[in-house]
């Protein structure tokens, strides 16, 4: 059984009336990037916030590494949110320091770490400029610097690429997989599936406040495709038959559906004897077909 960095059982939030999170469970595997999904206002936000302590839960028990979430975990911790806050009339490399050292670094050594992330991302010629004169995407990425800059156990970023142009969330992709690689655990909340699909390994979905899905990817794909293949033929003479129906066709491209009670054997053996097939794999949906269906059976 693989080892969890955070697990967060049957956690209860409520702003009066209002139910943010209604006995919500995820378990988040040491060294993942997972995926923390849902429409707005599912509660995944209150969550985050859960776990970087800013609020507390009403019920529930949280787990930090094997041990009950506490004040002492919070260096352990990167939080990147949705909505950035640096102080706009400080000067950034002040500011970072600054930060820095709030997370338990020494001055030298957020100096050190500090200029390697601005050297590593070409933006050292920031260092005395005043936060006011920069553009959201470069104000971004100098709080990604400062979220990554402790080192910490557990990264969260909430939607990580908002206000970044396609060259610079490319590179901010890049660091998030290299740090990833180095066994950093991210947590990453975004409302682009293609991200999901690229960056994810595990996902949590979550819908009204209650989680609703969750589990490895690969998992989750697989339980959500049905008996659909993709066939590309040499020519397009395919017919359906009593082992399959064509749901689409594009020239030589076929989308077909088994039916019920047929293999996928039995189905290749009778496309075999109509026509030659250059490819035949099993469809698998992508993470916005999953999310969508999810959400609207939920």
């Amino acid at each position: 059984m693989e080892e969890s960095i955070f697990i967060a059982k049957d956690v209860v939030k409520e702003y009066g009336d209002y139910i943010a999170l209604n006995k919500v469970s995820i378990t988040v595997p040491k060294g993942s990037i997972y995926g923390l999904l849902g429409p707005n206002g599912a509660g995944k936000t209150t969550l985050m916030r859960i776990i970087n302590q800013i609020t507390a839960p009403d019920s529930g028990s949280l787990i930090f590494d094997g041990a009950p979430l506490s004040k002492h975990h919070i260096s352990d911790i990167g939080y990147l949110p949705e909505e950035r806050g640096l102080y706009k009339k400080m000067k950034v490399g002040e500011q970072a320091l600054y930060l820095a050292q709030l997370k338990g670094m020494s001055y030298d050594e957020a100096l050190l770490k500090l200029k390697f992330w601005f050297e590593k991302l070409d933006i050292l010629s920031w260092w005395n400029k005043k936060v006011e004169e920069l553009s959201k995407g470069m104000a971004q990425k100098i709080q990604f610097v400062v979220t990554v800059i402790h080192e910490p156990k557990l990264l969260i970023f909430d939607e990580p690429f908002s206000g970044f142009d396609p060259i610079n969330a490319a590179i901010i992709r890049k660091e998030i997989l290299e740090l990833s690689q180095k066994g950093t655990t991210i947590i990453f909340s975004t409302h682009r599936m293609e991200s999901v699909e690229e960056i994810c390994d595990h996902i949590a979905l979550i819908n009204k406040a209650q989680t609703i899905l969750e589990g490895p990817i690969e998992k989750i794909k697989n339980q959500f495709a049905n008996n659909s293949y993709e066939v590309i033929t040499i020519d397009r003479v395919l017919n359906e038959n009593d082992y399959f129906s064509i749901i689409s066709q594009k020239e030589n491209n076929y989308s077909l559906l088994l039916k019920e009670g047929k293999t996928q054997q039995e189905a290749l053996q009778s496309i075999i004897q109509q026509t030659e097939i250059i490819s035949f794999r099993k469809e698998i949906p992508s993470m916005e077909e999953i999310f969508i269906k999810a959400i609207n059976n939920a």
